[in-house]
């Protein structure tokens, strides 16, 4: 298997912007000597943690780990003392690395901490040389230890192989025509395959260049696009923002119309905000889909058709098929059959850390892995989410009702500012749909029958909520999903 980061040794890598956070940047010749130094302090160290704070440090520690052939366990910053416990204690790190100063909570007390003091930031002048590893690890050694957010018991620690890294930011190369030239500018967290795989290490492999905005702003997005950035990675709730910012700011419409791409994962793109932004910009935002175990399974190519609501086609090497609840393979794509995404490729995780039962379980036996997610696929493949298989599929009244089609019917009305919808028990439907919206004024009287018609008609009667229920504000999690069991029995 090739280096991950043939970049980082090109001979015309050189003074080509590598990394910027804020107003420090690294080169790639800078970041090799940088990345390449700690990786000789760390090679062999076992598993090593990353205190992943929106810095500079974070990604050279990365990179150093991946260089070393150590595997790295990125650490939330904002973990509670309990998860954070579970996950030091289940990955056993033997160090964890820090940018200097940044405060580390107790549950890291016993682990040897190690600063990554970046020297070079922001400097002019070439880095000296970095030695280079006696031999580039096997494809399927791990990579990265990434756990995932722990909705139904502990966090889980899914072990990433380098293959699977190499297979998505190579397929997503071909995806969106992503090269060298392109500058990638987020502020997505770096404890996540979003952020950090696609956000930094992606680049990184392509040989371009990423900005990490800190913290995320409608201003600093602008000021990016117009200063070279071509590409922007963001959530739907970022994507909000950006929608309601656009109908008084002609500038920010402005320099997102001048991106090549914009993306948008994590969580489903509601079509009210697609809708607002393609109106604005006269560009349309792409999806894609991915999960911590699997990272990116499709998306939206570059070349393709854009279309709100959808996630686009198996990415190159990926494949994936529908399975209906008794086991069969949805054969014809209709647009209506529900089915449990499964996929299967080289961008597989390869276990989850010290779970076999769990392990075996997340595969079918003839090694497809259960993504727990349920979706429609058009004529042409594209392929549309529903939702989650144990919260966002509600069988009501013999239907196969879909969560997400329900709340984007919700957010075309002028009086919903956020839609969520579950389904909760009932004696004569199996389950009623029931829709948790936050109102854009305070709902006056009948509204909820208002929004229940308003459904029946864009949609069909049996999707209509039963019951609504008005929230201030909708729980969400660090990367902006909602988190649908904090929502009643739903």
């Amino acid at each position: 298997m090739s280096s991950l980061f043939p970049a980082l040794a090109a001979d015309d890598a050189g003074e080509r912007v590598a990394l910027r956070f804020g107003d420090r940047s690294l080169t790639y010749a800078q970041l090799a000597a940088e990345a390449g130094s700690l990786a000789e302090r760390i090679g062999g160290a076992g598993r090593v943690a990353v205190w992943a704070t929106p810095d500079l440090e974070t990604a050279v520690g990365v990179v150093a780990a991946l260089l070393a052939g150590v595997p790295a366990v990125p650490l939330n910053p904002k973990s509670g003392g309990a998860e954070l416990g579970h996950i030091v204690g289940d990955s056993a790190p033997s160090l964890v690395l820090a940018a200097p100063g940044a405060p580390l909570p107790d549950a890291l007390s016993g682990v040897r901490r190690l600063d990554v003091e970046v020297r070079a930031a922001g400097a002019a002048g070439a880095a000296g040389p970095y030695a280079v590893p006696a031999a580039e690890p096997d494809e399927s050694a791990p990579a990265l230890v990434v756990y995932t957010s722990g909705t139904t018991g502990p966090p889980k620690g899914a072990v990433i192989p380098r293959r699977a890294v190499a297979a998505t930011l190579d397929a997503l190369a071909d995806a969106w025509h992503w090269t060298a030239d392109d500058v990638l500018v987020h502020a997505l967290p770096l404890f996540h395959v979003h952020g950090l795989v696609l956000g930094v290490l992606g680049p990184l492999r392509l040989g371009g260049s990423v900005r990490h905005l800190g913290r995320f702003s409608t201003d600093a997005v602008a000021r990016e696009l117009n200063d070279g950035a071509t590409m922007l990675f963001g959530v739907p709730t970022m994507y909000h923002r950006v929608a309601e910012a656009l109908e008084g700011d002609r500038e920010l419409a402005a320099a997102l119309a001048r991106a090549r791409l914009l993306v948008s994962g994590s969580a489903a793109l509601p079509v009210h905000d697609h809708e607002r932004i393609a109106t604005a910009t006269g560009r349309r935002v792409i999806e894609r889909y991915g999960m911590t175990e699997t990272l990116m399974n499709t998306s939206v190519r570059a070349d393709g058709e854009p279309r709100a609501g959808a996630v686009g086609v198996p990415l190159p090497g990926v494949g994936l098929r529908l399975v209906e609840e008794g086991g069969k393979v949805v054969e014809e794509y209709d647009g209506e059959t529900v089915g449990e995404i499964q996929v299967r490729g080289p961008n597989l995780f390869t276990e989850y850390l010290n779970r076999p039962e769990a392990t075996a379980a997340a595969f079918t036996e003839d090694g497809w892995f259960r993504t727990g997610d349920v979706a429609v696929r058009d004529l042409d493949g594209y392929v549309r989410i529903v939702g989650r298989k144990a919260t966002d599929l509600i069988k009501s009244g013999g239907y196969k009702i879909g969560a997400g089609e329900i709340e984007n019917a919700l957010l075309e009305h002028p009086a919903v500012r956020e839609a969520a919808v579950t389904g909760e028990p009932d004696d004569d439907l199996g389950e009623r749909v029931v829709a948790w919206v936050v109102p854009a004024e305070d709902p006056y009287p009948g509204l909820d029958r208002e929004l229940a018609d308003h459904v029946a008609r864009r949609l069909a009667p049996h999707k209509r909520p039963r019951t609504v229920r008005w929230l201030d504000a909708l729980p969400r999690n660090d990367m902006g999903k909602i988190m649908k069991r904090a929502l009643g029995d739903g």
